[in-house]
């Protein structure tokens, strides 16, 4: 597609990354979303959006469509089946809602809040593809018994998604409990299914230790898992949970959810560890 537009020689690419990989933060989606963003943009398929004094830009809504399309194609080839929800959410950023329809469903960003987590890599690697080919084997295998299961899982990621959308307008306590619950039963679902990890257990269970709720993120298998953080949530409580997944051998973060999306950044912008990988490269 890009030779229709322009010739372009062959090319070196250098890619600098604080994700780890193989471990379900979808650092394969934010690989395929920045290079098909880049290789669109050499080959003026799509337009530079960034104009003198920028330091960042973003493309128009219909060129950002264009990236996900190429950034799915990306995820395919390396993971065979992807759900689409991580290129998703590396092109528009905010929160990415359940597939419906085939469609990865948008929450709007102004109705989503803020939600600290601790994000935590248990360090064992996995495979997206086969975790999602044994899933695909275990349905075949027994699909009375897998599709109420993943019928109650659609249900919870619906149930969430309500919860997310109600909280910025009627801000409550009382929806921390109820995102926690939805948590401990995604999660056991989730081992069900057979994308769990004892890594992934102990986790859960030094988390619950200190009264916090995780479940994992990703294909699972082993990789990462999140836990939900409340406002009130104790800095001890919180540091205390990390120096004990820290003693698991595990390697944790305090962060929130939610980024803008696939962007160009001017080189003035970047940080210096960014530039120095970069040329380095």
């Amino acid at each position: 597609v890009c030779l229709c537009f322009r010739d372009i020689p062959s090319v070196d690419i250098v890619v600098w990354s604080e994700l780890p990989t193989g471990a379900g933060l979808g650092s394969s989606a934010a690989y395929a979303v920045s290079l098909a963003a880049a290789l669109l943009t050499a080959c003026r398929a799509i337009s530079c959006p960034l104009k003198e004094g920028d330091s960042t830009a973003r493309w128009t809504e219909e060129e950002l469509t264009l990236i996900n399309s190429w950034a799915f194609q990306g995820e395919r080839v390396i993971h065979g089946n992807p759900s689409g929800v991580d290129n998703a959410v590396g092109t528009w950023g905010g929160a990415q809602g359940a597939m419906e329809r085939g469609e990865v469903m948008s929450l709007a960003a102004s109705r989503v809040p803020t939600l600290r987590i601790l994000l935590t890599n248990t360090k064992v690697p996995r495979s997206t593809k086969v975790l999602v080919a044994g899933v695909k084997e275990k349905i075949l295998k027994f699909p009375a018994i897998m599709k109420p299961v993943l019928d109650s899982i659609d249900a919870i990621s619906q149930e969430c998604q309500s919860v997310l959308e109600a909280m910025p307008a009627n801000p409550s306590p009382e929806h921390y409990p109820v995102l926690e619950e939805l948590f401990d039963i995604n999660q056991h679902h989730l081992n069900v299914i057979g994308v769990g990890h004892p890594s992934l257990d102990r986790l859960c269970r030094v988390t619950a230790s200190h009264g916090l709720h995780s479940k994992l993120t990703g294909a699972g298998g082993g990789g990462c898992g999140i836990t939900l953080l409340r406002p009130d949530t104790s800095p001890l409580a919180v540091e205390a949970a990390k120096q004990d997944l820290c003693a698991c051998g595990f390697e944790c973060w305090e962060t929130n959810i939610g980024a803008p999306g696939v962007t160009l950044h001017h080189p003035s912008s970047l940080n210096a560890q960014v530039l120095h990988a970069l040329s380095e490269g």
